[in-house]
């Protein structure tokens, strides 16, 4: 019987895979048969995170900016540099998402960390702070 191959060794081979050129929707049909065959398509997401960890160890940083309002190119440019000064990357690529339940300010999604300065968790905040007191 084969044995399994460990998340992290599927990740270290798709991040492989990228950094080499290969095409994504080549190695995302490659991982999906994979998943699908040895019955682990439950992990896909817990893969994916892996892989992004390991895109991000070798310096290639990609994450989500969740805003109320569509961002202006310039603020998009801001928050990448912000992002490769906080996390020494060479490329970053960030994907702009708009949720108005967050109702204002900005919340970066990036593997293993995240910023959220939106006006939603401030009130969260204060709502549980005036709770315990």
């Amino acid at each position: 019987m084969p044995r399994k191959v460990s998340r992290r060794l599927l990740a270290e081979y798709v991040a492989d895979q990228l950094e080499a050129g290969t095409a994504s929707k080549k190695i995302t049909r490659q991982l999906a048969a994979y998943l699908l065959e040895n019955g682990r398509d439950k992990e896909l997401e817990l893969v994916l995170r892996d892989v992004q960890s390991a895109l991000a160890a070798r310096g290639s940083v990609s994450g989500t900016i969740t805003t109320a309002f569509e961002l202006d190119q310039a603020t998009k440019k801001s928050l990448e540099t912000f992002t490769k000064q906080k996390t020494g990357a060479k490329h970053v690529t960030l994907d702009a998402a708009v949720d108005p339940t967050v109702l204002g300010g900005v919340k970066l999604s990036l593997p293993g960390k995240e910023l959220d300065a939106t006006i939603a968790r401030m009130l969260t905040t204060l709502q549980t702070k005036y709770r315990k007191a």
